[in-house]
């Protein structure tokens, strides 16, 4: 899971219905990618990184990271 960017959306009191659509995703995109079961590319991911502020290429990081499970 990214425990993260689900941290710093809400940080940002935004749904996952309002980074999806600010990010041009479907909401389920966005879920899939907080569960970990997808990974945005790279136009997506630096779209959602921008919104939410932090670096782009966390989403990366963190799939190669050994240890991510629940």
């Amino acid at each position: 899971m990214r425990i993260w960017l689900k941290n710093k959306r809400e940080k940002l009191g935004m749904s996952q219905l309002a980074l999806a659509c600010e990010a041009g995703v479907h909401v389920t995109s966005v879920n899939k990618y907080e569960l970990g079961i997808r990974t945005p590319g790279h136009k997506t991911a630096k779209k959602i990184a921008g919104i939410l502020g932090f670096d782009w290429a966390l989403f990366y990081e963190d799939a190669e990271e050994p240890g991510d499970e629940e």
